[in-house]
């Protein structure tokens, strides 16, 4: 369902949090919003398919959206799985006309959709926005290339104890975290199988991670950086 871009307070902070609103000033991100609707998904609602008609870029307000591939055989790959604040297919604006990717809202969701045409129209008076969209795909492809190594040079556990370090707040040498979402939606974001992920929390055990639930505990922070 599609409303008017009138944003509750938390909704309007998360939009200011995004990489292509940092640095406009207020008419700037006026006239951006002034581009924008409301979606509101429910689980596994489909935004688009690989291959549609682009009209409208993406900013995550709630919820998890995940954008995938599909291969020859009908199997799906998952490339990315957008949080709050994050954006994706700004890209369109100055490129192809067709999304690139599948995306799908994994639970309940609220994005703001921003209307390309629009938008495009809106560069032309400000060149700063502009800026800023270029700038957000900057950090995306800084983002798909660390990703990328991570893949290449990280083991499954390697992977799980990086995001646990990043994530967790510090207790003196112990630490903890609570899962803002399932496990096998942080087995989609690690590019991992579901039965490849609970390996790597077995492996991880042995060094004082316990799992239960959403709620995460290490014993010594120390130990996890040297996985």
């Amino acid at each position: 369902m599609n409303r008017t871009l009138t944003l509750n307070g938390h909704e309007a902070a998360v939009l200011a949090k995004a990489a292509f609103m940092a640095g406009l000033d207020h008419d700037e991100a006026e006239g951006l919003r002034a581009c924008a609707t409301v979606l509101l998904c429910d689980p596994h609602d489909v935004l688009f398919e690989e291959g549609d008609k682009a009209a409208y870029f993406y900013c995550v307000l709630s919820g998890y959206i995940r954008l995938y591939r599909h291969n020859g055989d009908g199997r799906q790959a998952d490339i990315r799985i957008c949080e709050p604040s994050d954006s994706f297919a700004e890209c369109l604006i100055h490129a192809d006309e067709t999304y690139s990717t599948g995306a799908q809202a994994m639970d309940h969701a609220v994005l703001a959709c921003f209307h390309i045409a629009k938008v495009r129209r809106l560069l032309d008076e400000r060149p700063r926005i502009g800026k800023a969209i270029m700038r957000s795909l900057s950090l995306h492809l800084i983002s798909t290339m660390e990703c990328l190594a991570s893949d290449r040079m990280q083991t499954a556990p390697q992977r799980v104890a990086n995001y646990l370090l990043t994530h967790c707040v510090e207790d003196g040498a112990a630490a903890s975290l609570r899962l803002p979402f399932p496990k096998n939606l942080l087995a989609r974001k690690l590019g991992l199988a579901p039965e490849a992920l609970s390996r790597a929390f077995s492996t991880l055990k042995t060094r004082g991670v316990t799992v239960r639930g959403r709620a995460i505990a290490i014993s010594d922070i120390n130990v996890l950086r040297q996985i």
